[in-house]
């Protein structure tokens, strides 16, 4: 029973720590350098958004050039979301018993990149799955350990953390456009390989000439029996299940988008614009939520049924697409969807959760979008993809939106006749 209760610890531990760096913006666990490293702080951003978007982008086209299926692609990104069930717990972690995030993502960096020299070089599917397993064990918590090393710097100043996630978007959008236009005139090959090293190499050295930054140790200690505490609570159960719905064809749009563009003809280039359209205008769309969002239980499941219906209009457009260039329009859609429901889906987890659990809560929130969703999209949709075409599996997700959407107005109704207090109900625990 001690080993077991030790490694619910560790796991619930490091789920919180994943939430807390991701959600919890207002609450930074750093104490900041007295040198200003916030020119320095954005340049990280800017390069790491960077550089990630080319795997998450053009990997896939890569793949394809070497001759992999869309079944074998999707179950090899799938991968990813699963590897992070685990990495992001345990990174978490160990970046609490190390008490320096700078350093806990230098060595994720080097060990992403040293193993992405490996990834390019291997010549078959099997040693490309088996080291892709090590690969996304260092790189898919990096955006969470980045969020909580920004916290730190920022911490006593007059700092927004939106100022700097704005040069993440901003890195993610346009070296999106500018990579497509460069792989497409050098080929998958050498291309990814170079620039993803390039970009990745860079952000390294930037996290060496960071200043120090020390984490301070007085993080509060979760208590084991919170994690099933929080999915025991049946509301937030439902919650999450309809969000994986909605979430499985956003991860399946997220796979399988560039292959669907050059299928249809279109370029890389084109595949970089769909990218940079997709994100640029994300951090309005943050900003306009800050603005005039109201926490209201009634009015965030409304937003959350709307959300879905766009989602399922977004998927049906997808299915019907004949012009690569559309895609680029139709894309735009993702700063609104994505965005509204990260946004109100983070909102709602805080008011159904309590207290002392919701560090836990927004990792599971998070978990079961990122993680869940994209191990079943990469799978599901690959399998389609592969087998039955690319609008099929765009109606598939059409669909799932569609129940998703159904569900949550639902749940609104029963949430609202049953005179629900979600902050009362939070409070009590």
């Amino acid at each position: 029973m001690k080993a077991l209760t030790f490694c619910v610890g560790f796991f619930e531990k490091g789920v919180r720590d994943v939430s807390e760096r991701q959600t919890n913006l207002s609450s930074p666990l750093h104490t900041a350098s007295p040198r200003s490293p916030f020119f320095l702080l954005k340049a990280f951003t800017f390069f790491l958004y960077g550089s990630i978007v080319i795997f998450t982008s053009f990997f896939q086209l890569y793949l394809q050039d070497r001759g992999m299926s869309k079944l074998e692609i999707g179950a090899l990104m799938a991968v990813g979301p699963f590897v992070s069930l685990i990495a992001n717990p345990f990174w978490g972690y160990f970046s609490d018993r190390m008490e320096n995030t700078r350093r806990t993502l230098i060595l994720m960096l080097t060990g992403t990149l040293l193993l992405a020299q490996l990834v390019f070089r291997a010549n078959s599917y099997v040693t490309i799955y088996l080291i892709m397993l090590a690969f996304f064990f260092f790189q898919s918590p990096m955006f969470a350990q980045s969020n909580t090393m920004i916290l730190g710097y920022i911490d006593g100043t007059a700092r927004k953390f939106g100022a700097f996630r704005l040069w993440g978007s901003l890195g993610w959008a346009l070296t999106a456009a500018a990579a497509g236009f460069a792989i497409d005139r050098t080929g998958t090959t050498p291309g990814v390989a170079w620039i993803f090293t390039g970009l990745l190499g860079f952000t390294l050295l930037i996290a060496f000439v960071l200043p120090p930054l020390r984490r301070a140790a007085d993080t509060p200690v979760v208590a084991p029996g919170g994690f099933g505490k929080v999915l025991g609570n049946p509301t937030f159960a439902t919650f999450l299940l309809l969000g994986v719905l909605v979430s499985v064809p956003n991860a399946m749009n997220s796979t399988f988008m560039t292959l669907y563009i050059t299928d249809l003809g279109g370029s890389r280039e084109l595949v970089g614009w769909s990218v940079f359209a997709a994100s640029i205008l994300e951090a309005g769309v943050f900003l306009v939520f800050d603005r005039f969002f109201r926490r209201n239980l009634n009015f965030m499941m409304i937003c959350l049924t709307a959300v879905s219906l766009l989602f399922a209009l977004r998927w049906y457009l997808m299915s019907v697409v004949t012009d690569p260039v559309h895609i680029i329009y139709i894309q735009m859609m993702h700063s609104v969807t994505y965005a509204g429901y990260f946004y109100v889906g983070t909102q709602m987890t805080s008011m159904f959760v309590p207290n002392a659990y919701r560090g836990t809560g927004q990792a599971l929130y998070t978990l079961s979008w990122s993680g869940v969703s994209g191990v079943i999209a990469g799978v599901f949709g690959g399998w389609i993809f592969d087998n039955f075409g690319a609008p099929l599996m765009y109606q598939s997700g059409t669909a799932l939106a569609v129940v998703g959407a159904v569900g949550f107005a639902a749940m609104g109704y029963s949430l609202h006749r049953g005179g629900y207090r979600a902050q009362a109900a939070a409070g009590r625990e």
